[in-house]
């Protein structure tokens, strides 16, 4: 079983709750020195589980770090760090490891403020941004395709299903990173039925007949609205448009495929860019009541317009830390009609989200990701796997 995934019965999985610091001899300047080096460091050495990519296994491996940041040895041999996720074709319950840049990035959210000097930032929030930056500059370079190979190995990822699985015809690491798979890699599941709804992307997914289902079982975010997501006035159409709208949440890990396709059959709209921070998308940073990361990071919104219904669904794509950029393939091509299981655009680097509302009527989820989602507990899913349908009236 590789690092992604792995058991857990010899020791607990950590829970990371304001009150609780189980990386309390690290002050802040430790901590955000650590992230500045883990990003310095991808620069020049290329076995990315040193770095970016160590994980909890990994830090007993590299001796800076032990110095950076003072404990992070004790927390990874008392707790493992990550998640748990369900397999959606067998039932199984699986721990997902999580990258220790990750939870030094939650470190600061729960137990500083976003607000808040830190080293020769203004901000936590602007060291964060600052450091996604870099990192999406750094992997731009044509030397970090030095890090492909072990990226490829620590993540025992499958080159067969790569349209270009040659991994030295990449020339830089966001090529990689942003790799496209062969034509029939993923299937569209219930393809001849014209009600069937798809997943996005290769991802963890939730979904909610509700948005007020969402706040009550995921996102604790206080300030967590439509409208502060699609950045609109309360009473604007489009805030009332997706008033009481489902809503699908399809997060991505560093490892995953990150190319982002098309839910439903429709028409390509119009596309709004919303500045915003660079937090950790992670399951326990959302839900948290403290937090809003949906709301606060950067996003494009990209509006679909079903062909089905009529009705149009709001496609939004949310950066996260380290993440480089959002780019729009598909949808940029506003009017361009588009299938389930097309490519809309994709992520450059890092661990990212795409949230899809649907209006009322548009979309019943299956049960099995909704019963999942009630728990609540993420589902493994991939792009074309079966999402829901649209009801027939």
């Amino acid at each position: 079983m590789h690092l992604l995934h792995h058991q857990v019965q010899d020791k607990p999985v950590e829970k990371i709750q304001p009150g609780v610091n189980n990386l309390s001899e690290a002050q802040d300047e430790h901590i955000a020195q650590g992230l500045e080096s883990m990003v310095a460091h991808s620069e020049t050495n290329h076995d990315v589980s040193h770095g970016i990519h160590m994980h909890g296994k990994n830090v007993f491996e590299v001796p800076w770090i032990h110095k950076m940041i003072p404990g992070i040895e004790k927390l990874a041999s008392n707790y493992h760090i990550g998640n748990f996720v369900v397999v959606r074709e067998s039932g199984e319950r699986i721990f997902e490891s999580m990258p220790i840049y990750a939870r030094i990035g939650m470190h600061l959210l729960f137990y500083g403020s976003a607000r808040e000097t830190v080293l020769h930032y203004r901000s936590v929030a602007h060291l964060l941004q600052a450091q996604s930056i870099k990192q999406g500059s750094i992997y731009n370079s044509p030397d970090s395709a030095k890090s492909i190979a072990s990226f490829v190995q620590v993540y025992s990822l499958d080159l067969n299903e790569l349209l270009e699985p040659d991994i030295t015809k990449y020339g830089c690491f966001n090529e990689f990173f942003s790799r496209k798979l062969k034509p029939d890699a993923r299937p569209v599941e219930n393809a001849a039925n014209p009600s069937g709804i798809c997943s996005a992307a290769d991802c963890r997914s939730t979904v909610y007949p509700t948005v007020d289902l969402a706040r009550k079982f995921w996102i604790k975010g206080d300030e967590f609205s439509i409208p502060n997501l699609l950045q609109v006035p309360v009473d604007s159409s489009t805030a009332i448009e997706f008033d009481g709208a489902s809503m699908a949440i399809f997060r991505l890990a560093p490892a995953d495929y990150h190319r982002f396709h098309c839910p439903i059959d429709g028409v390509v709209g119009d596309t709004t860019n919303v500045p915003g921070q660079y937090y950790t998308v992670n399951p326990q940073a959302v839900n948290e009541p403290k937090f809003d990361v949906f709301t606060a990071n950067v996003r494009s919104i990209l509006y679909l317009t079903h062909t089905a219904t009529g009705k149009r669904v709001a496609f939004v794509a949310i950066g996260a830390l380290l993440v480089g950029s959002i780019v729009w393939t598909k949808g940029a091509e506003k009017g361009a009609e588009v299938r389930r299981g097309e490519e809309l655009g994709y992520f450059a680097y890092g661990g990212s989200t795409v949230i899809a509302l649907f209006p009322k009527g548009v979309v019943e989820f299956d049960q099995d990701l909704v019963k999942n989602s009630e728990e609540p507990i993420e589902t493994l899913v991939k792009v074309g796997s079966s999402l829901g349908t649209t009801p027939t009236a």
